[in-house]
């Protein structure tokens, strides 16, 4: 792991980092340009704005570990009246969760009770419910909840990071239940051995198990999205796509909102479905040390953003 890599998600999980930085001025500007605001009203102003450009939407309510039984019980309630303000604009846009957010951390029971309520919710609605996949020691637990789910429910996704070795073995177990992958490279501190040593390494698993989804999905065993800003990977993955004579229309590449705005409407309008994540809300700060630490050059361009240049 790289340096500036290593100190990046060092700061994403240090306490003192995340209640000091996020109260100067020039920290939350930077911020800015890859999220719309702190609110709920910001993310689906947000989503509207996209939806002029017939480019749907996935929000997040940013938080994680959760503590207590009344904050997980707010989290939920908190996407139930989301999910009610999505219908009545309108809008094609999911809701994606994290099980920390709803009380992974201290019952299981809990966390899969709220969210059965938010993806029935969901459904009620017309739309759909993503599961995030947090670090390394979540995975099983995740994995076991995404299931009873959808032995439940048919609108519940779940995302896997190709950079942990063991997800093509995950995969592999989760393809027979037709399911809904999001697909993302990763972006935690992780032990050795538990991820790929290289970012070559990753990229390749990344591109592999995309093939293996999207050859899936044209044969209605799954749906996918394959959510990479990688534009040389994503092109890879279409040409390879395409020589299988596997349609654009089969998967939905998921990009973050504020990175690589023109290449997203670029995409949109090659005919590519994009869909664009939202996240919002007072947690940020580990959410946005890993966005940097997943490609640390954007450090730079952070820099510049922050004082103008």
């Amino acid at each position: 792991m790289g340096l500036m890599r290593s100190a990046l998600l060092w700061g994403s999980r240090n306490a003192t980092l995340r209640n000091t930085l996020p109260k100067f001025k020039f920290v939350r500007r930077a911020v800015t340009r890859f999220m719309p605001g702190e609110t709920i009203e910001d993310a689906l102003n947000a989503a509207e704005e996209l939806r002029r450009h017939t480019m749907p939407t996935i929000i997040t309510h940013l938080g994680e570990n959760l503590t207590h039984q009344h904050e997980a019980e707010a989290v939920a309630q908190h996407y139930l009246d989301v999910l009610d303000r999505i219908k009545q604009r309108g809008l094609d846009c999911y809701v994606s969760v994290k099980p920390t957010q709803l009380g992974l951390d201290f019952s299981e029971r809990l966390c899969h009770e709220l969210s059965l309520n938010i993806a029935e919710q969901a459904r009620a609605t017309g739309t759909m419910m993503w599961i995030d996949m947090e670090n390394s020691p979540y995975v099983d637990r995740t994995i076991t909840l995404f299931k009873r789910l959808r032995q439940q429910l048919e609108n519940v996704g779940l995302c896997l990071q190709s950079y942990l070795v063991r997800t093509e073995k995950d995969l592999d177990d989760l393809l027979p239940l037709n399911p809904s992958i999001r697909l993302v490279k990763g972006a935690y501190a992780e032990p050795a051995g538990v991820v790929f040593p290289t970012k070559r390494d990753t990229d390749e698993q990344f591109y592999k198990l995309s093939l293996k989804l999207i050859k899936a999905a044209a044969k209605r065993k799954a749906e996918v999205g394959v959510g990479t800003h990688d534009l040389p990977l994503i092109q890879r993955i279409r040409s390879a796509i395409r020589q299988e004579g596997i349609p654009d229309s089969t998967y939905e590449v998921q990009m973050l909102y504020g990175i690589k705005r023109e290449e997203q409407l670029r995409l949109r309008k090659e005919g590519l479905r994009v869909r664009v994540l939202i996240s919002y809300g007072t947690y940020w700060f580990p959410w946005y040390m890993r966005r940097l630490a997943e490609r640390p050059a954007n450090v730079w361009f952070v820099v510049k953003n922050m004082f103008g240049g």
